[in-house]
């Protein structure tokens, strides 16, 4: 029986870049940081506590328009309102900011590489 997503892939230009905007603008944990082939590395991220991790990578050869689109990955938090105000202190892009609705409040972000992700209330 499945019990739980493992991880899910992030397509970036820049690895190390993209390391140090997850590690230090989102505060996640570096969960693995190894060389992994042609020049490249394998790197895992997390928000602190989280089961689910994302892998960093190279997109493989015609896979590159991938770079930059909407993940559809939705990150929860308590308090979005809150939450937004401390990641724009620390760099973080907003292409929406905090929008509230009737299941929730939620803003949009991108990454270094223009990977967009939803940050939503946990209710």
């Amino acid at each position: 029986m499945i019990t739980h997503l493992k991880l899910v892939g992030i397509y970036v230009h820049d690895q190390e870049k993209a390391l140090d905007f997850y590690a230090n603008k989102l505060g996640f944990e570096v969960l693995a940081n190894e060389p992994y082939g042609d020049g490249a590395r394998w790197i895992e991220v997390a928000p602190r506590g989280a089961q689910t991790r994302l892998a960093l990578s190279r997109p493989p050869a015609g896979m590159e328009g991938r770079i930059g689109t909407f993940s559809q990955i939705i990150f929860t938090c308590e308090n979005v309102r809150a939450t937004y105000e401390e990641m724009r202190s620390r760099g973080v892009t907003f292409t929406q900011e905090p929008d509230e609705q009737p299941w929730g409040t939620h803003a949009q972000f991108v990454d270094p590489d223009g990977n967009s992700f939803v940050l939503a209330s946990s209710s």
